[in-house]
């Protein structure tokens, strides 16, 4: 956006607060935000810049463990970050027979998978595979759902408060990202990997 490093001022932001209308502290906000109907009622997105299907995140042993379709999932006990797409899948698309565990953050979810509390968790594809490549010893991925198999993708976009002037530059911003190629070859630098996480079908 033609901004030197000097110019650039981070601050953090609660995942809540960000989506909330009203007044913002930041001019945009990236954090792997995904873009849906619902919040673009009072937020801003630019145009996304990346798509990542949902995946589920299990300790080995657990009864999510092998599942190669949604029937296999019913009765596992899940869990994920409240208010997110991937809280919003497990109810909507997975619809198990236990009740889905709401946290306030992903930390809160990563926790009470380490602890045995849930027996899953669903993450976009990349955090899952950073979750259990990283930070949860003795987890895996046990699957994707592309929208191919009844699973729904996320676009990320850059968050930015309602009717802001910015938006129009970030999607150039991106446009010419995208344009020069560069966009492209990030992605393929840092995530290539994550294609290769199973299939999980209808």
């Amino acid at each position: 956006m033609g901004y030197s490093g000097d110019a650039v001022t981070w601050v953090r932001t609660d995942f809540d607060a960000a989506i909330q209308p009203g007044a913002k502290d930041f001019d945009f906000n990236l954090q792997q935000f995904s873009i849906t109907d619902e919040r673009k009622e009072t937020v801003d997105f630019s145009a996304p810049y990346y798509t990542a299907n949902q995946a589920i995140v299990a300790l080995n042993g657990s009864s999510a463990e092998g599942a190669t379709s949604i029937a296999d999932l019913k009765d596992v006990k899940f869990g994920a970050q409240a208010g997110t797409t991937s809280f919003a899948f497990i109810t909507d698309v997975i619809q198990p027979t236990q009740d889905v565990f709401a946290y306030d953050d992903n930390v809160g979810a990563k926790a009470a998978l380490e602890a045995n509390q849930i027996d899953a968790a669903v993450f976009d594809l990349p955090t899952a595979l950073y979750v259990s490549g990283v930070e949860i010893d003795g987890s895996s991925v046990v699957g994707q759902f592309p929208a191919a198999a009844g699973g729904t993708t996320d676009e990320f976009g850059l968050l930015l408060e309602k009717d802001s002037p910015l938006t129009p530059c970030v999607d150039a911003a991106l446009q010419a990202l995208t344009d020069s190629g560069e966009l492209a070859a990030i992605t393929n630098e840092w995530l290539s990997e994550f294609t290769g996480a199973p299939v999980i079908s209808e």
